[in-house]
C-alpha cells in the first residue's frame, strides 16, 4: 500500500520541474558584456588605423609616381636646329675661315709686310684679295646676324611652351626637366650671341688688317715711285691764250 502510494505521489511531485524548459533561465553578466564591447571597439580601431595606413601608403605611391613622371614635352629638337643653323652660317665663312691654321696662313701670305720683290701687278692683285676678304667678312657677319634674328621667334615660342609646362608640372621630375630645358634655351641664346660677337670681331679684324697692310703697301709704292726713275718728270707747258 505504501509503495503504491509513493509511486502515485512521485509523478505529481516531478510534474512542475518537467514543465519548465531549461533555456528559460538566462543569466546576464554586465562585466563580460562590457569586455566584449571594448574588445570589439579596439578591433574596429585597429582596422580603421590599418585602412588609414593603407590609404597613406597609396597616396605616397601616387606622389612618387607623379614625381617620377617624365615631362611630356621636349624642345631639344628645336634648340638643336637653331644651333645647327648658326653653325652652318659660321661654317660658310668666306676666304678666311674660323680656323687657326687657315688664319695664320692667310696672314703670312696676304697681310703684314709687303714683299719688296713683288711686282706692281702682284701688289694690286693682293690688295684686291684683301679687300675681298674684308667685304666677305662684313657679309658673313650680317648673315650670322640675320640667322640669329630668325631664331628669336622660335626661341620665343619654345620659351612660352616651357614656362607653361613648368607651371603645369605634376611632379618634381617634370618641374626639373622643364627647368633644364629652359636652361638649354638660355644656353642656345648665349651661343647665338657668341656667334654674332665672333662674326663681328672677324669682320673688324679683317678690315683692320687690310688697312694696316694697305698702309704698308702705300709706303712701298711711294718708295718705288720716287726711286725707280719713273716718277714725275718736269716738262714745258704751253699755255693757250685767246686772241685780242
Amino acid at each position: 500500500m505504501r509503495l503504491a502510494a509513493a509511486l502515485l505521489v512521485a509523478p505529481a511531485a516531478l510534474s512542475p520541474m518537467l514543465a519548465t524548459p531549461a533555456h528559460a533561465f538566462i543569466v546576464f553578466d554586465p562585466s563580460n558584456y562590457s569586455q566584449n564591447v571594448l574588445t570589439a571597439a579596439r578591433s574596429l580601431e585597429q582596422i580603421t588605423n590599418q585602412i588609414t595606413s593603407l590609404q597613406n601608403q597609396a597616396q605616397m605611391l601616387i606622389n612618387q609616381a607623379r614625381n617620377l613622371a617624365s615631362l611630356p614635352f621636349s624642345s631639344l629638337q628645336q634648340l638643336e636646329q637653331s644651333v645647327q643653323r648658326t653653325q652652318q652660317l659660321l661654317g660658310q665663312a668666306q676666304n678666311v675661315a674660323y680656323d687657326v691654321q687657315q688664319i695664320d696662313q692667310a696672314f703670312q701670305q696676304k697681310y703684314g709686310n709687303v714683299s719688296l720683290s713683288a711686282s706692281d701687278q702682284q701688289l694690286v692683285t693682293e690688295a684686291r684679295s684683301r679687300w675681298g676678304n674684308t667685304v666677305g667678312g662684313l657679309q658673313d657677319a650680317m648673315r650670322v646676324q640675320a640667322g640669329v634674328v630668325g631664331n628669336i621667334d622660335t626661341n620665343r615660342n619654345e620659351m612660352s611652351a616651357l614656362v607653361s609646362q613648368s607651371q603645369g608640372a605634376t611632379g618634381a621630375l617634370q618641374a626639373t626637366q622643364a627647368g633644364n630645358q629652359l636652361l638649354a634655351l638660355q644656353a642656345q641664346q648665349l651661343a647665338d650671341l657668341t656667334a654674332v660677337v665672333a662674326a663681328n670681331g672677324r669682320a673688324q679684324a679683317l678690315q683692320s688688317a687690310e688697312q694696316a697692310t694697305a698702309a704698308d703697301q702705300g709706303r712701298e709704292q711711294r718708295r718705288r715711285f720716287l726711286t725707280q726713275g719713273s716718277g714725275y718728270q718736269p716738262g714745258s707747258a704751253q699755255m693757250f691764250y685767246g686772241k685780242n
